[in-house]
């Protein structure tokens, strides 16, 4: 009896293993050899993490500069990430479809969703807020506000959009470049601090962005304007 006892006890242990298992560490294992001997060792990817430089400004009107620039971009890029999931979200479901006119209807469905969802809040956009909006909508997307209505509407709906827009100094063809331009840099700047404080929820571009070469780029830029000062 106190056999059977011990057996039932094994198998309950047993049968408990099978159905809630141990998880194990998912941490990378594998072996360096020194001298002939295989030595086990443990690796974690870690992401990588930008170190960022303390802020300095020349003087007060580029610190006010900056700060104003910081809260326009904070409050426009939310829209900028929305619209690029909505848009990966768009081209899963049409590569989904094989009929033309299926992909046609759909992509009027999600077009006329957006606008009514954007619509009355990108009305309340600023200028220079909209402007904002259009480079990170090419940060996230990899497309030009102006291409991505010419693909969704039309040529000429796009070329309407871009003229009526121009009339507020404001270009649907414009890319975010913050090698080129010192305020791309300057709004790259702010989402990355944004992101590390988690002001911003992360969304990777949807091209490489080397943002220490512009910081080296536009340092040397302010250092330069400062000794001719």
């Amino acid at each position: 009896m106190k056999y059977i006892t011990y057996l039932a006890l094994f198998f309950s242990v047993v049968f408990y293993a099978q159905e809630d298992p141990v998880k194990q560490d998912s941490t990378a294992l594998h072996y360096m050899y020194i001298e002939g001997d295989s030595v086990p060792v443990t690796s974690v990817e870690l992401k990588e993490v930008l170190v960022l430089p303390n802020l300095k400004f020349k003087d007060r009107k580029a610190r006010i500069r900056y700060i104003i620039l910081r809260r326009k971009t904070l409050k426009v890029y939310p829209y900028a990430k929305l619209a690029a999931e909505r848009l990966e979200s768009l081209q899963e479901r049409l590569d989904g479809l094989e009929r033309k006119r299926d992909k046609k209807r759909y992509a009027k469905i999600i077009q006329r969703y957006i606008e009514d969802e954007f619509s009355a809040e990108l009305k309340k956009l600023t200028k220079t807020e909209g402007q904002i909006l259009v480079k990170l909508i090419h940060r996230q997307t990899g497309e030009t506000t102006f291409n991505l209505i010419k693909e969704l509407r039309s040529g000429w709906r796009a070329f309407w959009f871009n003229s009526t827009a121009r009339l507020f100094d404001i270009s649907l063809k414009k890319e975010f470049s913050p090698i080129d331009e010192e305020e791309d840099y300057l709004i790259e700047d702010i989402l990355q601090r944004a992101f590390q404080n988690e002001q911003l929820e992360r969304q990777e571009p949807a091209f490489e962005i080397d943002f220490y070469e512009s910081l080296n780029k536009w340092s040397k830029v302010d250092s330069a304007t400062n000794s001719k000062d």
